[in-house]
């Protein structure tokens, strides 16, 4: 036995090691599966993938790359907070000098906002497919339902994030959004000053719009895509061919 095997043995059998993994190297399918099932993180993925699943013409991996926007827009959206306060007096400001000043500002700026209009268009796509081949029928209508909530958690985020800028084409935008949510049936007075924090576009909206954005949509979004996830999971992995 060499000394960097008697190195690796010794540290196997030590309480830390111990501790953190609970079973031996998986060198076999019996022992590979018991990994992946007592694995947190490997536990998302199923020990074993269907033929149609792995084909890139079957799902154009749009929910993957979903899930990858998301994951870039909130690193961008991360490190765009440090040189951002969303107040009447400094938010425009702010953007000015993030994309004349600050490092990268620029490139994180225009990587932010494109991702967001890129997500929601693969959102979009994504949901078309699962639509036309068929993968909300039973059992996986929960996971439809899902699916849309987060669709339209995907619409709030990008139509929050359009007034942070604040200049003129995101104060009228708003604007117009909120007027025709005004429209609506019952709601309209109370629907509006909920979502302006008024009735009409201010600073309390600019704050409002700013927490909503970084802070609240954010985390109901990723509760519901580790729900998706799961979903996809315990229903058998990703639907087969009609």
């Amino acid at each position: 036995m060499s000394f960097l095997e008697r190195v690796d043995q010794t540290i196997r059998r030590s309480p830390v090691f111990r501790s953190i993994f609970r079973n031996p190297y998986p060198n076999d399918e019996r022992s590979r599966a018991y990994a992946v099932m007592n694995n947190v993180f490997l536990h998302l993925h199923p020990v074993r993938v269907r033929q149609h699943a792995v084909k890139f013409a079957y799902t154009f991996c749009l929910g993957g790359l979903s899930f990858f926007l998301f994951l870039v827009l909130t690193v961008t959206g991360v490190y765009l907070m440090f040189f951002y306060a969303p107040s009447a007096t400094q938010a425009y400001s702010d953007i000015l000098r993030i994309q004349a000043e600050v490092p990268f500002g620029l490139l994180t700026r225009n990587i932010h906002r494109w991702a967001a209009h890129l997500m929601v268009f693969f959102v979009f796509l994504h949901m078309m497919r699962v639509f036309y081949h068929g993968a909300y029928k039973p059992p996986r209508e929960f996971n439809w339902v899902v699916g849309v909530v987060l669709l339209f958690l995907t619409l709030f985020l990008s139509f929050t994030g359009y007034l942070l800028p604040w200049d003129q084409i995101a104060y009228w935008a708003i604007t117009i959004g909120s007027n025709m949510a005004g429209y609506a049936p019952l709601f309209n007075t109370p629907s509006k000053i909920l979502l302006l924090a008024g009735l009409e576009v201010s600073g309390n909206t600019l704050l409002r719009f700013y927490v909503l954005h970084i802070m609240v949509f954010p985390l109901v979004a990723a509760v519901f895509l580790a729900v998706h996830f799961w979903r996809i999971r315990k229903d058998g992995g990703i639907s087969g061919p009609l």
